[in-house]
């Protein structure tokens, strides 16, 4: 296995923050939405500096919290992105914390529809409130949106994936580009998906299945192979299970997975690089492969991909 600091190294490109260099700040705030009576706790991640910088909503999967991904906003940090981790209430860690039937609360978040309407309606919420709050901070042609399982269902549909109608319709065109951790499939399957018309990186591993949606690793991508005419690398990792990318800390040891942390966090720096600011090195490393940032059994496709 690589070491994480060797796999960090092996491009440096990609992850540019120096030794000693300034640590990106972090704040925790809870945003409110007074339109729809709702809060939005946030966790930010600001890198050094005051220049204009591009910025990455991260959504948490079903029974996360804005603490969880950090081994990604850390590293988008480190390089020159604002991170804003966003923790949706109703379907966040309080559905499961200290519950005599996690299982069962999970699978009813995960069915309701109004929890799903309020996920895809602080999309746009965060980035008004981000844009009113940083203002010159933020680079407002750059701007990404990650997510993981349930958060990456909120990242597709933010970025144009079809609903039905009794959803809100929200596609942004201030969202760039987007990452894809452990996609889902959504309500009309993967042609849906080729809505979606900006790049896309898809993560996922060899043993990404979950008890709620029953879906596995060729599941997943079958969104990728869906979506055609726009720029679109796919990555799976050997060994990796649903759980490899959530980062839950506070949820117990089996929601951890740092084996696969670094490389999720390197390719997903490097593929930011690219679609938000048209790195031509970074977009030709993807095209050629990435091979520095896999292990063996590691895959990376391409799909319309410049570079």
């Amino acid at each position: 296995m690589t070491p994480p600091r060797r796999l960090a190294m092996s491009l440096p490109f990609i992850l540019p923050a120096a030794a000693g260099a300034a640590a990106a700040a972090e704040r925790r705030e809870t945003w409110r939405d007074a339109a729809r009576d709702r809060d939005v706790p946030v966790l930010l991640r600001l890198p050094a500096g005051e220049a204009p910088a591009p910025l990455v909503l991260v959504s948490h999967g079903l029974g996360g919290s804005r603490e969880g991904m950090a081994f990604l906003g850390q590293a988008m940090a480190a390089a020159g992105f604002i991170a804003v981790h966003l923790q949706h209430l109703g379907s966040d860690s309080a559905i499961w914390r200290g519950a005599s039937d996690p299982v069962s609360g999970m699978r009813n978040a995960g069915r309701d529809p109004l929890v799903a309407a309020n996920r895809l309606l602080d999309v746009p919420f965060a980035l008004d409130e981000a844009q009113r709050r940083l203002g010159a901070r933020i680079d407002p042609a750059r701007i990404a949106i990650a997510g993981h399982s349930f958060g990456s269902w909120t990242a597709q549909h933010a970025l144009g994936q079809a609903l039905p109608l009794s959803l809100p319709r929200i596609p942004d065109a201030r969202l760039r580009a987007g990452i894809l951790l452990s996609p889902v499939l959504g309500f009309f399957g993967p042609p849906a998906a080729n809505a979606i018309r900006v790049p896309l990186l898809h993560i996922t591993g060899t043993e990404d299945r979950t008890l709620l949606d029953r879906a596995g690793p060729e599941e997943r991508l079958a969104i990728f192979e869906a979506i055609a005419g726009t720029p679109q690398a796919a990555a799976i990792f050997a060994g990796a299970g649903h759980l490899a990318f959530a980062g839950r800390e506070e949820a117990g040891a089996g929601h951890v997975a740092p084996t696969f942390h670094a490389r999720t966090a390197a390719l997903a720096v490097l593929f930011l690089r690219a679609a938000l600011l048209a790195d031509a090195e970074a977009a030709a490393e993807i095209g050629r492969g990435a091979s520095a940032l896999l292990q063996p059994g590691d895959r990376l496709t391409t799909k319309d991909w410049v570079g």
